[in-house]
């Protein structure tokens, strides 16, 4: 077996040390060596426009020069980097910011928990808290719903591969179909509903229903308003607590900072992550309805609950939200995204593609099998880098920097047509 020091190839390295469970590396196999903004570049200096964004950790981009100068002032003067959940100086104006631009200007109360430093944290805290506010165990997810990779998340997430990956059963929770999931047709609130009114339906009451409004690994399937709207009454109406898990489609990424908003519903409980760490780096909140704050001191915990490099971090991002110019401006570039995509969608027919998605969490859904992977590595050896989710890998999934320029994004999506082109060829063995 060669040593490090023998290996010739960089990749080779992971290959040999890091375990078989890597992912992103296989579809995007370089050395990264250095980011800005919207752009990647690999350690032999080839750049690459980010249509993945940290599967959104990066709403405001790469290494954002504002939020860098700040976490490099605030190292200088050696402020206090872990914390356990102490009270610090950064924590507190996380805090006070958080409440005066996110929450009191939309009317919300909630009480700001730190449950660790990633999105599974958060919903491991929702999931727990419903419990044992309610005394019930049963929580309701939705089909192709995805909450991460611990074992009570994995529980209410959707993709088989993923649930077979705990190696045990996941009980105490039942997935429901989302909305459109049975076609258009077909009313899932009405059916949802008459599964709780049932004594019959073999459906105990349960604590909790937990969702995205737009399911981003699940294939960016978009719940509409109205529907989201009737699961709010229908969780009034029994006494069910309604989770929002706005981990990736939160803090922008759909337009409004909460994805909820523009259904005017107000969950019981708020999971926030990814992009919340306004640099990349880990931090997790989860808004408690205040009448519901019933935990013991310390009865949930963990290590690295106080990231104040992330507070700070959090707190200088929270600046784009102080009036309403970012919003707009998510909403110009995603419409601006969308009349690409649905042109791309016309022009190429072969793909039987459907445009999804919402702000700037867009996707383009194709037919066959594969062809979303081939298109999206086909992109990627022209510069552009771009995941795809849903349960075969059929969509194209662009999640760019909220902070991309418009050349920027269109370069980006000139780059998606062009191996939507590449591939048509390649299909018709020309």
């Amino acid at each position: 077996m060669k040593t490090i020091t023998e290996v010739q190839n960089p990749l080779q390295v992971f290959a040999q040390i890091e375990s078989q469970v890597r992912s992103y590396i296989r579809n995007f196999p370089v050395v990264f060596a250095k980011a800005s903004g919207h752009t990647l570049w690999d350690n032999a200096g080839r750049a690459y426009i980010d249509f993945f964004a940290g599967a959104g950790a990066l709403n405001y981009g790469h290494n954002n020069p504002v939020i860098k100068e700040k976490l490099i002032e605030y190292l200088r003067q050696d402020g206090v980097t872990h914390s356990l959940d102490m009270a610090t100086e950064a924590k507190e104006a996380l805090l006070k910011k958080f409440n005066e631009v996110i929450l009191a200007p939309r009317g919300m109360s909630y009480k700001i928990m730190f449950p660790g430093p990633t999105g599974t944290n958060s919903v491991e805290a929702a999931l727990k808290l419903a419990r044992k506010t309610t005394g019930r165990h049963t929580v309701l997810s939705f089909t192709n719903g995805f909450h991460g990779m611990t074992i009570g998340s994995l529980s209410v997430t959707g993709n088989r591969m993923k649930r077979e990956g705990a190696g045990m059963p996941l009980t105490h929770a039942l997935s429901l179909p989302y909305d459109n999931y049975m076609g258009a047709d077909v009313d899932t609130a009405a059916y949802i509903e008459r599964l709780l009114e049932d004594g019959g339906s073999g459906l105990s009451l349960p604590a909790a229903m937990i969702l995205e409004t737009v399911q981003g690994e699940g294939g960016i399937n978009v719940a509409s308003s109205e529907w989201l709207r009737r699961i709010e009454a229908i969780c009034r109406k029994h006494g069910i607590l309604l989770i929002v898990d706005d981990v990736q489609a939160g803090c922008g990424r759909t337009g409004s900072f909460f994805s909820f908003e523009q259904a005017g519903i107000t969950p019981d409980i708020v999971c926030l992550s990814k992009s919340i760490g306004g640099y990349g780096l880990p931090l997790a909140l989860t808004l408690i309805r205040p009448d519901l704050d019933k935990w013991q001191p310390g009865e949930h915990n963990g290590t690295f609950r106080g990231n104040n490099l992330a507070f700070i971090a959090a707190l200088e991002a929270l600046n784009y939200w102080k009036d309403d110019a970012f919003r707009q401006s998510i909403g110009k570039k995603g419409q601006m995204a969308r009349a690409r995509l649905e042109k791309i969608a016309a022009d190429y027919p072969y793909l039987g593609a459907e445009v999804r998605g919402k702000g700037l969490m867009l996707g383009l859904a194709v037919q066959e099998d594969e062809l979303a992977e081939k298109i999206c590595a086909c992109a990627f050896e022209r510069g552009l880098i771009m995941e795809t989710s849903g349960a075969r890998s059929e969509v194209i999934k662009l999640l760019p920097p909220l902070t991309i320029s418009d050349e920027a994004l269109n370069r980006g999506l000139d780059i998606l047509e062009e191996s939507v082109k590449i591939c048509q060829r390649k299909e018709r063995g020309l």
